[in-house]
């Protein structure tokens, strides 16, 4: 107990310095800035700004009610994070259900990590820490993907590194951005999981895809029924399986090489006459300037 009580006062003597112009901290290398950057310091909830770049949209009022019980009775266990923009002035960058729930029950202050950090820094911690540590729904997973590819510009495999899931898993989050917002939406709202979504995207007609989307909440179907559906759902032509022209050997092994190297699923066409193409798809920007560098690299 002596331990928490020295430590909350020493959470209340930083927020102290920080309330005095004369240390007003901008940079980590202002005076006292090892004080307090990194450390955890008592905050005024007031003196808090909202992430505008929070990938979470909605927060579901009971589980509000529950954590700010567990808070009132045990206080914050885990502190928010937060960056400084200017003196007695922060923003979120993650812990927004702490920070809501803190407030829900009158507290006037709250535990705090403080960085300095731009804009682009805190996109990306709040992203990065919000997919980590967030009970987010699968679009909002797949939006905050989306952001980090888009916004910080960076490839599938950096973003794998950075949030420690397979390209696989990250590509799959992807795809459900494909489905059309009516299905989007439901997902969200927990009507379907992200098993019937995924089972979804293999239908290419929209209004097919609501159709059976109607059905799965209507019959409430398994993930397993509902890929059943997509199944039989396919026209005769669908159904029957085009026939392949051989590729040649040398073309085909190529194909194989060139995958490798490239990280990404290489197609390769052949005419009679012998003439053919290799075909490299890319989903954006970023992961277009990754295969031309690798293409590059060797010549």
């Amino acid at each position: 107990m002596a331990k928490a009580t020295k430590k909350q006062a020493l959470g209340r003597g930083l927020s102290a310095l920080l309330k005095d112009p004369e240390n007003d901290i901008q940079s980590v290398k202002d005076k006292n800035a090892d004080k307090v950057v990194g450390n955890i310091v008592e905050l005024e909830l007031d003196f808090i700004e909202m992430n505008p770049f929070q990938p979470r949209t909605s927060f579901n009022e009971e589980s509000l009610r529950e954590l700010a019980s567990s808070i009132k009775e045990l206080g914050v266990i885990q502190p928010i994070t937060v960056r400084k923009l200017g003196f007695n002035s922060y923003q979120l960058v993650s812990g927004e259900r702490r920070f809501r729930a803190s407030k829900l029950i009158g507290l006037t202050s709250i535990p705090a990590y403080i960085r300095i950090a731009n804009d682009q820094e805190s996109l990306e911690m709040a992203l990065v820490e919000n997919i980590q540590r967030q009970d987010l729904d699968p679009i909002e997973i797949a939006l905050s993907y989306q952001r980090l590819i888009e916004e910080i510009q960076i490839t599938q495999e950096e973003l794998s590194d950075r949030v420690g899931k397979n390209r696989s898993t990250i590509a799959n989050y992807l795809r459900l951005l494909k489905l059309d917002p009516i299905i989007q939406t439901g997902m969200r709202d927990g009507f379907i999981s992200m098993g019937h979504g995924r089972a979804l995207i293999n239908v290419e007609n929209v209004d097919e895809q609501l159709d059976i989307y109607e059905k799965i909440l209507s019959k409430k179907l398994s993930v397993r029924d509902t890929e059943a559906l997509v199944r039989n759902s396919k026209s005769p032509e669908e159904k029957k399986a085009p026939t392949k022209k051989a590729i040649p050997t040398y073309a085909n092994k190529a194909r194989r090489e060139l995958s490798t190297i490239l990280d990404t699923k290489v197609d390769v066409k052949v005419s009679k006459s012998g003439k053919g193409q290799f075909l490299i798809p890319f989903n954006n920007k970023a992961e277009f300037e990754r295969i031309l560098a690798l293409l590059k690299s060797e010549k």
